[in-house]
């Protein structure tokens, strides 16, 4: 599995959601900005700014790799749950398709906060809701049910996304935007966006290949030793039929919140 082409084709479909929060949230006249849980880099990378840049990740592997991606980055190995650094040190402390994989969010979102200034930003750019998943045609609904129980498997929660702005609150930072990608209460963005974690439903095009392919890759790898292989390749099939019929919905609707510490 290529995660860092994961990475990125998800960096892809919050774009123009990181370009307006980030703007609101002062990202131009930032001095140190943090992305916790920063995998290969492929936000950072695409950080537009003048602020002292850092990012943390417990994998240290995707940490060399981001290093290699960002030389300029200041970049640690740790853990959400306890950051490394010191109160009210950041203008804006972030994350992106983090808060799934933490055991205890509001933790992850109250460090964020300790570590970020009065005045200053916390944000979550994209958290899913894999319990609300949407598969047409009906025959591959299972492929949902499947990855959200496989999540759940790997420690992760797959209905974080629905649950953002009251994690929020529980962490002491009032939301001043939150909702789904793509539309909704708070939301801004523009025509076209994405509406969904995968994105691939939501184009005016059909999905490449290699879109498809890539996302398969993570559902095979989701579903490895829970699915049998004959079953996911009947389903693969299924899948790419149905796009190339021009029936196909994959919808996760995806959240964002951000407040003001």
């Amino acid at each position: 599995m290529d995660w860092h082409s994961r990475f990125l084709q998800q960096a892809g479909w919050t774009k123009d959601l990181r370009a307006y929060l980030f703007e609101q949230a002062g990202l131009k006249e930032a001095r140190r900005v943090l992305e916790v849980g920063c995998g290969t880099g492929a936000i950072l990378s695409d950080l537009s700014t003048r602020a002292d840049v850092h990012g943390l990740d417990m994998d240290h592997l995707r940490l060399l790799e981001a290093h290699r991606r960002v030389p300029s980055a200041k970049l640690a190995c740790g853990n959400a749950l306890s950051l490394p650094y010191a109160s009210g040190v950041f203008d804006i402390t972030f994350c992106h398709f983090l808060l799934l994989w933490v055991r205890q969010p509001v933790l992850a979102l109250s460090e964020m906060k300790r570590v970020t200034r009065p005045g200053g930003a916390v944000l979550a750019l994209a958290e899913p809701d894999y319990t609300s998943r949407i598969d047409i045609p009906a025959a591959l609904a299972p492929l949902g049910r499947w990855q959200a129980e496989s999540l759940k498997r790997q420690g992760a929660d797959p209905g974080v996304g629905k649950r953002l702005a009251d994690l929020f609150r529980d962490a002491g930072i009032m939301p001043i935007e939150t909702g789904p990608l793509g539309g909704g209460s708070g939301s801004r963005m523009g025509p076209g966006s994405p509406s969904s974690s995968t994105g691939l439903q939501s184009r005016e095009a059909l999905p490449t290949f290699a879109e498809r392919d890539l996302e398969w890759s993570v559902l095979e790898a989701d579903l490895a030793g829970l699915v049998p292989a004959d079953e996911l390749r009947r389903m693969k099939m299924m899948d790419e039929q149905a796009w190339e019929r021009g029936e196909r919905v994959l919808h996760v609707p995806t959240y964002f919140a951000w407040g003001i510490v």
